[in-house]
């Protein structure tokens, strides 16, 4: 028997009549006309085989092979109960979903420590499980089903769901004796002379943030030469702190692995150079409590949060 094609309000149906043992009494706890539950045992009698009630006087009786099916319809109803009843009194504190955030190795570094933090408080027994873009681009992205959020840069994909956090500025990072940048500045005229870092995150390629502060040195008319690229802003830190060579990156990771390195962070000739990061997640775990909550504590922690000055 194909199980899609069968209808369950006609069991649920069946087990309340049963047990009322009239179709009337059954009727009205189900909210039902008569004619409805008369009609529905009727199906009901058609898909099992068996005349399941006969009328006996004024109420109706179940022959033996409905007398053996009530519990089973019981238990069965019972739990399918449960599980609705379950996902609608959802409990943080006791939930025990793994939950899966995707970010940049930079998000990794400055918003997943504040976020695990908080997110262990509201949901003590859940685990989070945090991925690389990289994963996410070649597990088919937030509709693939193996992510349930992700921290990413401003553009919104079409056909999902987001809500911004914060904006990062860019800024410039060095070792600390660099014999070029001296300042808390990077000067326009030290650019034909420095080699640059590049940080290249999704799948080894070129991408969102590598776009927007490439246009906007352009736009200035300045061009950076290109001697390193890495897939992640911690790789670009620690060449910067054991080279000469100069790394752009978000403010926010800059600070939380400066505090580590020793290098120094400049301010970059161009004004108003940042990162729009948002919270990004696919309809099919809109409505998914555990999912939802995850968001909620990402948002609180890291909405508005300020990339502090080097």
């Amino acid at each position: 028997m194909n199980l899609s094609s069968v209808d369950l309000n006609l069991l649920h149906v069946l087990a309340v009549t049963l047990e009322e043992r009239s179709a009337t009494r059954a009727a009205r706890r189900l909210g039902v006309t008569q004619s409805a539950v008369s009609n529905a045992l009727a199906r009901a009698r058609e898909l099992l085989g068996d005349p399941l009630l006969v009328r006996d006087g004024r109420g109706l009786t179940p022959t033996p092979a409905a007398e053996e099916l009530l519990p089973e319809l019981a238990a069965a109803m019972g739990q399918l109960r449960s599980v609705i009843e379950h996902r609608r009194a959802f409990d943080p504190r006791s939930s025990t979903r793994e939950l899966t955030l995707a970010c940049a190795d930079n998000s990794q570094i400055a918003d997943v420590p504040p976020v695990a933090a908080a997110l262990a408080r509201e949901m003590p027994l859940a685990r989070l499980r945090v991925v690389s873009i990289d994963y996410l681009v070649a597990s088919g992205g937030l509709s693939g089903g193996g992510v349930d959020a992700a921290i990413v840069l401003q553009r919104r994909d079409p056909g999902l769901r987001a809500v911004a956090l914060y904006r990062d500025p860019a800024v410039g990072m060095v070792r600390r004796d660099h014999p070029v940048v001296t300042g808390r500045r990077l000067a326009r005229g030290a650019f034909p002379r420095l080699g640059f870092i590049d940080v290249h995150i999704p799948l080894g390629r070129p991408g969102r943030g590598h776009a927007l502060v490439e246009e906007a040195f352009r736009v200035q008319g300045l061009v950076r030469r290109m001697a390193l690229v890495v897939p992640g802003f911690a790789a670009a830190a620690m060449a910067a702190a054991e080279s000469d060579l100069v790394a752009c990156m978000p403010r926010r990771v800059a600070r939380a692995l400066g505090a580590h390195l020793p290098v120094r962070i400049v301010e970059l000739p161009v004004e108003d150079l940042g990162h729009e990061m948002w919270l990004a997640w696919h309809e099919r775990t809109h409505k998914d409590p555990a999912a939802a909550c995850l968001r909620r504590v990402i948002v609180e922690t890291l909405r508005g949060v300020d990339g502090p000055s080097g």
